[in-house]
Order: structure tokens, then C-alpha cells, then sequence
């Protein structure tokens, strides 16, 4: 459940920085910067340190070769679906979410990877201590 809820959390983030549709922070900051500079800035330093916290936890914990590896495992997975007919990638906006959704499963696994590496092993993750 833990897992699930870490790679909402980054859907979330992802989609409120910006997706297809007109609710997104993206949008609502370009429309309201001139009114609402103060609320404008707080929301994208919320934003900033969603994004810090997620992106520094994976690069800690799968770095970038295993950035690359599950981005290339969720293409993979997106291409299997386009060769069964499954998926078309004629729609600009579902394209865009699936781009949201892939980087959302990278983070949301490079934030859990302790979890399931200690899972599928059985080893506890425990954090290098620097003197």
C-alpha cells in the first residue's frame, strides 16, 4: 500500500505542475502572476520541494542507470501496448499523460526502492553514516 500511495504522490506532482487540462499550476500561474505573485511563488516553492524530495530520493536509491533502466521498462511496456492495438498514440493529450504517468512510476519507485528491494530480499536498507 505503501508503494502505491508514494507513486500517487508522484502522479500528483507531476499533474499539478502541468498536464493537458486548463487545472494545472503551469496555466494558473501564467493567469495569475501579475495578481497573485506572493501565492504564485509559495505554490511553486511547495512545488520545488515535492520535486527536490522525490528526485533526491531517487537518485539516491536507483541513481541514473536505474532512472534509465525502469524508464526503458515502462517504453517497453508502453510499446507492447501500441503492437497489440492495445494503445494509439494519435491523442496529444493522452500521449501527454502517459509521459506523466512513466516519470510518475520512476519516482514513485525510486522513492519506495528500499521497500521493495528489502521485500524481494529480505534485507534491511540501512543508511551510509558520513564522519
Amino acid at each position: 500500500m505503501g508503494i502505491i500511495l508514494r507513486w500517487l504522490g508522484a502522479f500528483l506532482l507531476l499533474s499539478a505542475t502541468y498536464n493537458p487540462t486548463q487545472l494545472n499550476f503551469t496555466r494558473w500561474a501564467e493567469a495569475n502572476w501579475q495578481t497573485q505573485m506572493p501565492l504564485t511563488l509559495l505554490l511553486g516553492l511547495l512545488l520545488g520541494v515535492g520535486y527536490m524530495i522525490y528526485i533526491g530520493a531517487t537518485l539516491r536509491s536507483i541513481g541514473a542507470f536505474g532512472i534509465i533502466l525502469v524508464a526503458a521498462i515502462v517504453a517497453a511496456m508502453v510499446w507492447v501496448l501500441i503492437d497489440y492495438q492495445i494503445l494509439t498514440l494519435q491523442n496529444p493529450s493522452l500521449n501527454l499523460w502517459l509521459g506523466i504517468f512513466a516519470l510518475s512510476v520512476v519516482l514513485g519507485i525510486g522513492l519506495s526502492w528500499s521497500i521493495i528491494r528489502q521485500r524481494l530480499s529480505g534485507q534491511a536498507t540501512v543508511d551510509e553514516v558520513q564522519e
